[in-house]
């Protein structure tokens, strides 16, 4: 967006006043409506056991799942995304749809005129369980959890494989509503 349609969207209510009044460098707006979303598979899979995620969101809708990335072979799926409670969980499912890790947050996310930069760190060679998955929200670890399954000792995750990951969509059918940056 340019400073002057962000200005034309803002005097005809149809753009968040909240949002700031400048271009958001390495940013999306997705809006479920549109359908769109991104996705990427990479060539050469890099370490699947050990990983982390950074980005930041502006959610734009509350209570829906909003799926932020996502993976899916068959029926092995990562995602990291809100739930319709509005609380925080990352999940892997394997080939045979059984539950590999589930971590969900106790706290919720309910401020739609905040940025929160969301970080997720997996690494499955720790021999301590809770040091396998570690989320943190604005720079803080968090704790709280209201599910805490974590992956086994040395368990490969599909995120950095040879797989689809979607930014925005899960499947390519459940669509976000929110603004994405940096999503590295």
């Amino acid at each position: 967006w340019s400073l002057d349609s962000q200005f034309d969207s803002q005097s005809s209510s149809i753009w968040p006043l909240a949002f700031p009044q400048t271009t958001i460098a390495n940013s999306c707006r997705f809006n479920s409506g549109s359908s769109d979303y991104l996705t990427r598979t990479f060539g050469t899979p890099t370490s699947a056991k050990t990983w982390t995620l950074s980005f930041w969101v502006k959610r734009s809708k509350l209570s829906v799942n909003q799926f932020f990335v996502n993976t899916d072979s068959g029926n092995e799926e990562d995602r990291i995304h809100f739930n319709s409670s509005d609380a925080f969980i990352w999940f892997e499912q394997n080939s045979s749809g059984g539950t590999v890790a589930h971590i969900e947050t106790n706290r919720v996310f309910k401020d739609t005129s905040a940025w929160y930069h969301i970080v997720v760190a997996r690494d499955s060679t720790q021999s301590t369980a809770s040091d396998r998955i570690k989320l943190y929200v604005n720079g803080v670890q968090e704790t709280s959890l209201s599910a805490n399954t974590y992956p086994p000792l040395n368990d490969d995750s599909r995120f950095n494989t040879a797989v689809a990951h979607e930014i925005g969509a899960r499947n390519a059918g459940s669509f976000i509503d929110a603004y994405l940056s940096e999503v590295v």
